[in-house]
């Protein structure tokens, strides 16, 4: 999920660049989407990781 958000990142660096603002901002948009739902995956597998268990 990381390197999609990582993709769509540098696809919207890219789009602003050459001066397409429509393509930049959605791209922008779905990387931020991204981004936030796998730092809400990472945040739970902490909580519900398996750890060693005895």
């Amino acid at each position: 999920m990381l390197r999609w958000a990582l993709i769509f990142l540098v696809l919207a660096l890219v789009a602003g660049a050459l001066g397409a603002g429509g393509v930049a901002g959605l791209s922008m948009n779905i990387a931020y989407v991204l981004f936030v739902v796998f730092l809400i995956l990472l945040v739970v597998h902490f909580f519900t990781g398996r750890g060693r268990r005895i």
